[in-house]
């Protein structure tokens, strides 16, 4: 049985729990807050405001800042050690099991910079990180980003390189909808990364909209890839609800809901 969740904040647990969702999937940046100090790490105070439980916001993404360089020729590699090191404790801490690895403004590539030597950049960053989220029981996953958003690991057979290449048990993939079709990529290549993927992401093509709000993008033929393979993992709508979370979330669960059974 899938897991549907909303990317949103914890404070709008209330409101997606009522709407019949199983979980928030929240910001690293924001939740974690890896540049922090201990003593002003927010996110336990956070939980305990909605009466969220450890493990009760299982999955976040955006996991680097922008300013913490992953490739090109300002990459701090202590500084980046040290913010991952607070990251994957603290999601350990939380019971977080899934951290999504996009986080473009961090990884792109400087213009004239050598991408063998930003693949090898991205590489050795995913080493340690995955060796930090083994000890804390998380799950590091690749998100594959739109051109222009992002310059590399733009497509789900270049995020599955990464994964092929570093082949550790904690660095595994992503899917999502809205990023695949913008990129025109291939269900057969969705089908081949299926016992890779850990997570997936959904949002309408048009708008990048909650799934149905469009009433453009035909969520069917991708779960069916999905559904196929077996996957009972989660699945979260990273989108805009329009007009407000209040007003739609339950009008979007019911629709992914019946996509998947039709698929």
């Amino acid at each position: 049985m899938n897991q549907w969740g909303v990317c949103t904040a914890v404070e709008n647990w209330p409101i997606v729990r009522d709407a019949g969702w199983a979980f928030v999937e929240e910001n690293v940046q924001s939740m974690l807050q890896g540049e922090a100090p201990e003593n002003e790490w927010l996110a336990p105070i956070r939980m305990r405001k909605v009466k969220l439980k450890p493990g009760d916001v299982p999955a976040a993404n955006c996991l680097v800042p922008g300013h913490l360089k992953i490739t090109g020729p300002a990459v701090d590699t202590p500084r980046l050690k040290a913010y991952m090191t607070n990251v994957m404790r603290r999601a350990g801490l939380i019971g977080m099991k899934v951290l999504v690895f996009g986080s473009a403004g961090a990884r792109n590539v400087p213009e004239g910079f050598d991408r063998d030597r930003a693949r090898a950049q991205i590489l050795e960053f995913l080493k340690y990180s995955a060796d930090l989220a083994a000890a804390s029981n998380v799950t590091l996953v690749a998100e594959h980003l739109n051109v222009p958003e992002s310059n590399i690991i733009n497509t789900i057979p270049e995020a599955m390189g990464y994964v092929r290449e570093l082949n550790h048990p904690n660095f595994l993939c992503l899917a999502d909808s809205w990023h695949f079709w913008l990129m025109n990529e291939k269900l057969e290549d969705l089908q081949a990364a299926m016992g890779s993927i850990r997570h997936v992401h959904l949002a309408d093509k048009e708008g990048r909209v909650a799934p149905g709000l469009s009433g453009k993008s035909d969520y069917r033929p991708f779960f069916k890839v999905i559904k196929d393979s077996g996957y009972t993992g989660r699945i979260s709508v990273e989108a805009k609800f329009v007009p407000d979370l209040a007003t739609k979330a339950k009008d979007v669960l019911a629709y992914v809901k019946t996509a998947w059974a039709e698929a």
